[in-house]
């Protein structure tokens, strides 16, 4: 069953901010006694402790995943050898504009995702489910893909083959593919390439308010060329940070990619 985070915080602030202001306004209402007959101090009920300890907490956490940042790990091999199985990801919430936690409507704009940026969305088939992918097309471009080439708008985007791919942990079964590096124009990012794997080509035209979206492991991505664009209203944030790696498949935590910026 599909957890809504964002709706539980909600709710949970809600509740114990009613139970927590709730008992202080009967306090001042004279509907709750403070002290006893004898002078003394009646102790709070043990639901309005616990809602005042809460409180402050859930909320602070309310509004920084909401509106600031907010944590992922990666599950799959889609985004490799940028991002790796087992890595803690930070997204900045705030980058694409500030949006209402559970009604995601955006109520004050900010920025547009930009060529190159990695970004977590909601996926168009399944908007319970987020994605991590690379913004390649922006609203208006016409995106091709023929014999592992990316074009952009009639050009060929220049790719450096850099050698053979050793996978470690999770992502071990990468090994032999073709590591390349992508001059996605001017972004440079490093991408995964299975020379003898068959994939989906075509050309595509991004409609307006969408955005055409691929991950670096080429052969092993559900992404655009499959299932078409991402509507705007359905981005989370723009990916920018690992502070953490975690697999059990490489003995544990990997310290060299701790801290290291996405790009």
């Amino acid at each position: 069953m599909h957890v809504d985070f964002s709706l539980f915080l909600v709710l949970a602030t809600a509740v114990t901010g009613l139970v927590w202001g709730g008992y202080e306004l009967m306090l001042r209402l004279g509907w709750a006694p403070s002290s006893s007959a004898t002078g003394e101090e009646i102790a709070e009920p043990w639901p309005v402790d616990y809602a005042r300890s809460f409180f402050p907490v859930i909320l602070i956490v309310l509004l920084l995943r909401s509106f600031l940042v907010e944590p992922f790990r990666i599950p799959s091999a889609s985004m490799m050898p940028t991002l790796l199985i087992g890595d803690f990801i930070l997204v900045n919430k705030f980058a694409y504009g500030i949006r209402l936690p559970v009604l995601r409507t955006k109520v004050y704009e900010v920025g547009e995702p930009q060529r190159g940026d990695i970004v977590v969305f909601r996926y168009p088939k399944d908007p319970r489910m987020d994605y991590i992918k690379r913004v390649i097309g922006l609203p208006g471009d016409r995106i091709a893909y023929f014999h592992k080439q990316l074009y952009v708008n009639g050009q060929a985007v220049r790719q450096t083959p850099l050698g053979t791919y050793t996978g470690v942990g999770s992502g071990q079964s990468m090994t032999g593919n073709l590591r390349l590096e992508e001059d996605l124009i001017g972004v440079s990012h490093d991408i995964l390439i299975r020379e003898e794997q068959p994939t989906v080509e075509g050309e595509f035209v991004v409609p307006a308010g969408r955005y055409f979206v691929m991950g670096d492991n080429r052969d092993n991505s559900n992404d655009s060329r499959y299932w078409g664009t991402v509507p705007e209203e359905n981005l989370v944030g723009k990916a920018f940070l690992i502070w953490m790696n975690w697999d059990w498949d490489n003995h544990g935590i990997a310290f060299e990619r701790l801290g290291n910026v996405l790009h």
